[in-house]
């Protein structure tokens, strides 16, 4: 058997596609590694041609303004979900692709980008109906260290709360509707509890047109048909 032929069996060669990338985390230490590895050396030197002819394949294009405000603002509305959420919500498992996973990731990367550009086109054209929001709830004093947030977006909400309280024995928590001073909040089906670590993501039912005020309250298990305690968590829309 041929030292190639050994190399080719060697662990580090799933990160020949992040090192081509320039996404390795510990680039120089793979970079060492390069030096006695030929088939690390001939897997980089493979990917590293489909890599250089990425930015010739998509026609280079200035993004208008309009683009660039709908980026900036999707971007900050999720860092606000995230902060809601916790500092490790947006931690993802560590995954290892194998190499042919990535060749075939990055040999198709041109298309994808292709693909990309149509799609920002579209949205760009589609005009605010897909618009992203996000609410910072205001969280009642007594909760000191909880955080929460109202994301709406196709018409869809949804609360993403961190650093909660377990509910006390017996009582869970209570999304509500409320549409005004003149009318007494109006209860839903959203009932739910917080993990281990406080946190909870959970759907507010019902379409939000004319609603002023999303909130939740502790209340007995199964439900109140009206608030039975002051608001902990409360989003102004």
């Amino acid at each position: 058997m041929s030292s190639f032929e050994i190399d080719q069996d060697c662990g580090e060669r799933a990160n020949a596609a992040a090192y081509a990338l320039g996404a390795l985390e510990d680039a120089d230490a793979y970079r060492e590694h390069l030096l006695s590895c030929a088939g690390c050396r001939a897997e980089v030197a493979e990917l590293q041609l489909a890599v250089d002819a990425l930015p010739s394949t998509v026609t280079p294009a200035s993004a208008p303004e309009s683009l660039r405000r709908r980026v900036l603002d999707a971007v900050r509305s999720e860092a606000d979900l995230l902060h809601a959420a916790g500092r490790k919500a947006d931690r993802a498992p560590r995954a290892r692709r194998t190499p042919g996973g990535w060749r075939l990731l990055i040999a198709g990367s041109a298309s994808l980008a292709a693909g990309a550009a149509a799609l920002i086109v579209l949205a760009v054209s589609s005009g605010s109906s897909n618009a992203v929001r996000v609410t910072t709830a205001q969280i009642a004093a007594s909760e000191r260290g909880a955080h929460g947030a109202l994301r709406v977006a196709s018409g869809r909400a949804e609360l993403v709360l961190g650093g909660m309280r377990q509910a006390p024995r017996g009582q869970i928590y209570e999304v509500w509707l409320s549409r005004g001073k003149a009318s007494a909040p109006a209860a839903t089906d959203a009932l739910f509890g917080v993990t281990k670590a406080g946190t909870a993501s959970v759907v507010v039912p019902g379409p939000l047109h004319g609603v002023r005020e999303v909130l939740v309250t502790r209340e007995p298990l199964g439900g109140s048909l009206h608030p039975t305690s002051a608001p902990i968590v409360r989003v102004v829309l």
